[in-house]
């Protein structure tokens, strides 16, 4: 009777810590969706172009309200009015952020992406074109599309991070050469006071691209290394396809304003698009299997607290 008793206890204990072991290091993530985040690729593209102040920007933030508030995560807006140069008109703008909370006490991460489409086409083949707003379903809705995934397979199994899904306005506003005018929401973002709110960040842009070639962007390098080498540790480890682990470009890019704001953080982003700032960056020049690529790394890593911890 002892011997069964002692033995029923050790196995208990056992289960415990087997459990307590995956709960506190590794959790396995549920299966990325890729259709399903193409479908939502696809459906802010089928809104038109989301130039800021448009009726479609309001159409597709109302879809991603839809969205969060079917998965019970609390979605927020910061409404900013940014004055235009070009057209000396003001231009509304609004950022769209939902708060997924798996415990109060786990640190919290911000990923980010925007949602705004480009409102002219810098390299169009049709002359006809110029200066008309583009899809950008690759440049804009892919990032949203993996991170609106990301936040189902949160609600299926938490990690043990708190996560802010920021979906920003404007990044895409200005002219050629004009910086000073491009990652408008994210500007506005890390003007909201963020110093010291987040453990690290992370930045999708233009990951949608079917020949998907993503590099260590070099301001991320510089910013949080370790975040960075755990990113393409992961992709080599999944065997995913479209991560090339070397520097090749300094992007300025939404990460910048985190970085400003003394959050870590890191840009994933496939510059190597060839369809960027044209009339082709359209859904039949995406893929899901790219979508799928990123977001995989993304969630091994936050369902990973071994590797997120060892980050900045």
């Amino acid at each position: 009777m002892k011997k069964t008793t002692f033995t029923l206890l050790y196995l208990l204990i056992g289960c415990f810590v087997m459990t307590s072991c995956q709960s506190n290091s590794y959790i396995t993530p549920p299966k990325f969706n890729a259709q399903r985040a193409f479908e939502y690729l696809e459906k802010q593209v089928a809104f038109g172009p989301r130039v800021p102040g448009s009726t479609a920007s309001a159409e597709c933030r109302d879809f991603f309200y839809t969205i969060f508030d079917s998965l019970e995560i609390p979605v927020d807006s910061q409404a900013f009015v940014f004055f235009d140069l070009y057209s000396q008109t003001n231009i509304p703008m609004v950022n769209v952020v939902a708060s997924y909370v798996a415990n109060p006490d786990f640190p919290t991460i911000v990923l980010m992406a925007h949602y705004d489409s480009r409102p002219r086409t810098d390299y169009p083949t049709d002359k006809s074109l110029l200066n008309k707003p583009i899809d950008g379903a690759s440049d804009g809705a892919s990032g949203v599309a993996t991170l609106l995934e990301l936040a189902h397979m949160f609600t299926q199994q938490a990690p043990s991070l708190n996560v802010d899904f920021v979906f920003v306005d404007g990044e895409d506003w200005g002219k050629s050469g004009d910086i000073q005018f491009y990652m408008l929401g994210s500007k506005e973002f890390a003007r909201k006071g963020i110093r010291g709110k987040y453990k690290f960040g992370i930045v999708l842009d233009m990951i949608g691209d079917k020949d998907l070639t993503i590099y260590r962007e070099q301001y991320s390098e510089n910013s949080n290394k370790e975040l960075n080498d755990i990113i393409f540790e992961t992709a080599a480890k999944l065997q995913v396809d479209g991560f090339i682990d070397s520097v090749k470009y300094a992007i300025s890019d939404d990460h910048l304003s985190l970085i400003t704001a003394g959050i870590p953080s890191v840009d994933l982003i496939d510059f190597d698009y060839k369809y960027w700032h044209t009339e082709f960056d359209t859904p039949e020049n995406c893929s899901a299997e790219s979508l799928e690529s990123v977001g995989r790394v993304v969630a091994e890593i936050l369902y990973n607290k071994s590797l997120w911890q060892r980050t900045k």
